[in-house]
């Protein structure tokens, strides 16, 4: 059985009571046993996943959609043998670290988790979050870790966003009378573990107009003219995804993904986004007859506008600035600012003199690789996606430069000493992993190749911290920069310098 939580929380303005979210928390099984109730619990700490800490009895009790200095009546629903995941069914005492969400959705669609929590604050645990993986996993000394970089613009940040839709339409009120766009379905967010259910999305403050009239003038397209929503169970319907990506030189990509070829529906669709929306310079589509919602195998079939995006990015230190195509399929930094600032502390760490062969592992689009390449003899890139390495290539020569090489292929598989033969003893290695971090024969190959330098972009300081401690085997720990890419979540970027021992 699945039960759904319902929370209603009002957030403590300027002495007045302001709007609030209704909060829920998806998927609670039944308990298989009832724990009591306990009252007046402080929130004393932001943990993993968004979730905020309270300490009972010495037991840690994770709990969302709360914030550090809230005292609350706290409801165990599961308990494991070192924590439990708890929820608050009434506040007592509103932290002053609250603060009154902006996004409608709050609390449903499960992406901005704290919303509630002051940006200052939501810094200070990003930062805590860094130093504690750092010091914990990796026994890292972080005396010359610096102030984490925040954004300056906290909403309508996000330069790409995707959108489901769905012939199941969550509802809060399930006994509610059922609107006609209701009974239509959904153009919005998956609800946390429910792959079939999305929630209708009204105004998302994550990416600037005209993003939110883009989607919402489609999905009332769609139900004036009757286009069925897909349904990912029985595999039917017709409208599957959504994409809005949008660039700094003001150019704007939309792709709608179908599930079959129906002419008669699509072009019609796509000539009314085109006549209402000018600001659509690339617009696209993808048939996909997949059972799955993945694209990146399937064809990107332009329509009108040119096939990409362009996108714009100011040099490090009074270097060139340098221009990007974008495509469909591309990896860009959803945060075109602090994607500039990101890459910034990159060079500055590095201290490229310009006679130096780097390095760039996990190189996407080629973006930080050709970031640098103004400023060494030689970058070589390295890929898994042989569409990004294509994208970087095509870059690199955009931007006139003639001193990079790129590859594709599994970098466990690719970084071997044949290669370093082949390419050149890199002086700096720049890696960007995924969130899972380096396989173990890529530091393998870097502890036997031995750069003088390896400056280590993460997403996930746990993996981050993990592999720098496999790597303390040579290499020192110098300086250590988070940056706040993805405002009120609990995402965290860091860059830390690792210097060879002599």
């Amino acid at each position: 059985m699945i039960l759904i939580y319902v929370l209603d929380i009002r957030s403590k303005g300027k002495g007045e009571q302001e709007r609030h979210g209704i909060l829920t928390q998806n998927l609670m099984r039944k308990k298989k046993k009832d724990y009591p109730l306990i009252e007046d619990v402080l929130i004393s700490d932001a943990g993993a996943e968004g979730k905020a800490i309270a300490k009972i009895d010495g037991m840690v009790v994770f709990v969302p959609f709360v914030v550090p200095g809230d005292v609350v009546d706290l409801q165990i629903l599961k308990k494991r043998k070192s924590y439990a995941d708890g929820r608050a069914v009434a506040i007592k005492q509103y932290s002053d670290r609250r603060v009154s969400p902006k996004c409608p959705h709050f609390g449903i669609c499960g992406g901005c988790k704290w919303q509630t929590l002051n940006y200052a604050d939501q810094l200070i645990y990003k930062e805590k979050q860094v130093r504690d993986n750092l010091e914990r996993i990796g026994q890292v000394d972080t005396m010359r870790m610096r102030p984490i970089c925040g954004s300056e613009n906290i909403f309508y940040y996000r330069n790409k966003l995707e959108y489901t839709f769905s012939n199941k339409a969550w509802r809060a009120n399930i006994e509610a009378p059922v609107e006609d766009a209701d009974a239509w379905g959904a153009l919005g967010f998956h609800i946390p573990m429910l792959f079939d259910k999305v929630l209708h999305i009204e105004h998302c403050a994550l990416q600037a107009n005209p993003s939110n009239a883009i989607r919402l003038a489609l999905r009332d397209y769609a139900i004036q003219h009757k286009l069925p929503c897909y349904d990912i169970r029985n595999h039917t319907g017709y409208l599957r995804n959504l994409m809005i990506r949008s660039s700094s030189t003001g150019e704007w990509m939309v792709v709608v993904v179908v599930a079959e070829k129906r002419d008669e529906w699509l072009f019609p669709m796509l000539d009314f986004l085109h006549e209402r929306f000018p600001e659509i310079t690339s617009l696209q589509y993808i048939i996909n007859t997949k059972f799955n919602d993945s694209y990146t195998d399937l064809e990107v079939i332009p329509y009108k506008g040119k096939p990409y995006i362009s996108e714009r990015m100011e040099g490090y230190n009074g270097q060139a600035a340098l221009d990007f195509v974008i495509n469909p399929k591309s990896f860009y930094q959803t945060n075109s600012q602090q994607a500039q600032r990101l890459y910034s502390f990159v060079a500055e760490f590095a201290e490229l003199k310009g006679h130096e062969t780097v390095y760039d592992l996990y190189t996407g689009t080629g973006t930080i690789a050709l970031f640098l390449a103004s400023m060494c003899q030689k970058v070589v890139g390295i890929e898994y996606v042989e569409e990004a390495i294509a994208d970087a290539r095509q870059n690199a020569e955009r931007n006139g430069f003639s001193n990079t090489a790129f590859y594709a292929g599994d970098m466990a598989k690719v970084l071997t000493s044949d290669f370093v033969a082949e390419n050149g003893h890199p002086d700096i290695v720049i890696t960007d992993p995924p969130r899972a971090g380096m396989h173990e024969k890529v530091i393998e190959q870097l502890l036997l190749t031995q750069p003088q330098k390896i400056v280590y972009v993460s997403c996930n300081p746990a993996t981050q911290a993990r592999d720098i401690q496999l790597l303390s085997a040579k290499y020192d720990v110098g300086r250590i920069q988070p940056v706040d890419m993805f405002p009120h979540t609990q995402h965290v970027e860091n860059v830390a310098e690792l210097l060879l021992r002599e």
